[in-house]
């Protein structure tokens, strides 16, 4: 209660300076301002500090005790439980609680092969503590690994999407941001964006958003070089118009730090399907700089918390806390369903698991077909890897293609294309756009592409023998004749641009949004067969 008051008292004081000061020194009130603008940065960062360390000391306590934790956030998910969904009223013995939900599978975003429909509405639930405990440990994290970030004028956003799961109106603007959180139009945040080249960090929603920002870039240029040395909006600044022309004329790689030459690290939030994009922004627009997923989330809500801005690749803390997790063993085939789920302290080093989550609005203890692999624990609770989602299995045949397995041999095929970087990619079963015509079924494949314009019969050769080199099931397969070669097309990177708006516009758009790397539905799929290259 203490901290609480404390905090409250320094956010009034915090809002009454400005006007006070205007009061005092109506005749001069830059210098004023000035110092005020400072006091208002400390004031804001204290309350930052403050807030995080009370964060960090219920992660402490939760994790210390991470079975009483999760007794707790199954009475939170039972709370208010009626009827047939609940019978055993006031029983929360986790037994009881299993045998009486069975495990369900998450809806497959599938449609009939002859539907148009998109799937219904996702959940938007569990947006509350676990989110705001997720932006304060990983603003906290963040602070620590690079202090300058958090700097007055030090960070922008570049889309309208934030990647931390719950933006605050304050103290955002007095510590870091250039511009404000929700606005609408990418093309004035870029612009506010290069208007200062000082900034130390650059946000996105997502990696597959900032992509789209960084690969339209080339063509807006000049557009914005004019507009920055017209000063529209603001002060006219030729001398920095010369600068981002100049950044623009040696191309994509380094780009970003070229613009901003005190760039140390890129924010998206890690939402599935991003590592491609985050591969392609490292390699080129961005190379050089450090990526940083403050957390892990799905439709439901946060799953995972990073606190380790400074190890690549991803690593999540899975919080002990309500909504309730449970990890299902990934079991050798044939073998699944006779896995029984455990709890979060049971999970094991080197394993792997699928999530379960039970939610207090549907009582249901729902499969989510995220993978993960643990790495290692913080008190009593799995430090996570996320490695695919069994959602994105291609099988045409039952061969099960796994996420990470196509990613890999897509990955190795590319880098046999001479001069070529994989942007985006992805993959429709033949049966969805009725294209086998009497032959085998088979994978169509839409990659968008840097530096190379042209597919040949060699090139897209390569990645089916990547395939069969990293599934013997699909090899096998080919072998008999079952399943076809895949099909490879070349589409630019504006058909992902589009596929990524259309699924923002569809009643069915998760929040936050997950890159689909396979396309269930005709018309998404149709949406890149009309806009191959090659």
């Amino acid at each position: 209660m203490l901290l609480l008051f404390l905090l409250l008292f320094l956010l009034l004081l915090l809002l009454l300076l400005p006007p006070l000061a205007r009061l005092r020194q109506p005749q001069s009130p830059g210098p004023r301002l000035s110092w005020l603008a400072c006091l208002q940065h400390r004031v804001a960062r204290g309350a930052l500090c403050g807030a995080a360390a009370w964060q960090q000391r219920r992660l402490e306590q939760s994790t210390l005790h991470a079975g009483q934790s999760q007794q707790q956030a199954l009475r939170w998910c039972l709370k208010g439980a009626r009827g047939p969904r609940w019978p055993l009223r006031g029983s929360t013995d986790m037994s009881a609680f299993r045998n009486h939900l069975p495990l369900t599978k998450a809806s497959q975003t599938r449609e009939e092969e002859s539907g148009e429909q998109l799937p219904p509405p996702t959940s938007k639930q569990h947006r509350g503590k676990a989110s705001l405990q997720a932006t304060l440990l990983g603003l906290a994290a963040l602070d620590k690994a690079y202090p300058e970030v958090l700097a007055p004028g030090g960070t922008a956003c570049l889309t309208p999407t934030s990647p931390w799961p719950c933006p605050l109106p304050w103290p955002w603007c007095v510590l870091s941001q250039v511009s404000r959180p929700g606005a609408k139009d990418p093309g004035a945040l870029l612009l506010e964006a290069l208007r200062s080249p000082g900034l130390r960090a650059l946000e996105a929603g997502t990696a597959a958003e900032l992509l789209d920002v960084f690969s339209g870039l080339g063509a807006r240029g000049e557009e914005l070089a004019e507009a920055l040395a017209a000063g529209n909006p603001g002060a006219p600044l030729p001398r920095r118009a010369a600068e981002v022309r100049e950044a623009l004329e040696q191309g994509p790689r380094g780009l970003a730090l070229r613009l901003w030459p005190k760039l140390q690290v890129v924010v998206t939030l890690d939402a599935g399907g991003q590592a491609e994009a985050v591969a392609a922004l490292g390699a080129l627009w961005c190379q050089g700089l450090a990526f940083f997923s403050p957390a892990y989330a799905v439709s439901g809500g946060v799953l995972g918390l990073n606190l380790w801005p400074e190890q690549p690749g991803g690593l999540y803390l899975l919080p002990p806390g309500a909504p309730l997790i449970e990890l299902l063993p990934v079991e050798e085939e044939g073998q699944e369903e006779a896995a029984t789920a455990i709890l979060l302290a049971e999970a094991q080093k080197g394993r792997e698991y699928e999530l379960v989550l039970t939610d207090q609005a549907s009582l249901t203890r729902c499969r989510l077909g995220d993978v993960v692999r643990v790495v290692g624990a913080y008190n009593q609770c799995p430090v996570v890897r996320f490695i695919r989602r069994l959602s994105q299995t291609l099988s045409v045949r039952g061969e099960d293609m796994g996420e990470d397995l196509f990613s890999e041999a897509l990955g190795r095929a590319v880098g046999q294309w001479s001069g070529a970087k994989l942007l985006d990619h992805g993959c429709v079963e033949s049966s969805i756009l009725d294209s086998s015509g009497g032959s085998a079924p088979h994978y169509e494949v839409f990659v968008a592409l840097k530096g190379l314009r042209n597919l040949s019969e060699e090139n897209r050769d390569k990645l089916d023998h990547c395939l069969q080199e990293a599934s013997p099931c699909y090899k096998s397969l080919r072998f008999r004749g079952s399943v076809g070669p895949a099909r490879v097309h070349l589409v630019g990177p504006e058909a992902f641009r589009e596929l990524r708006a259309a699924l923002a516009a569809s009643p069915s758009s998760p929040f936050p949004p997950e890159m689909p790397r396979v396309l269930r539905h005709r018309p998404l799929a149709q949406l890149l067969q009309r806009r191959v290259l090659s």
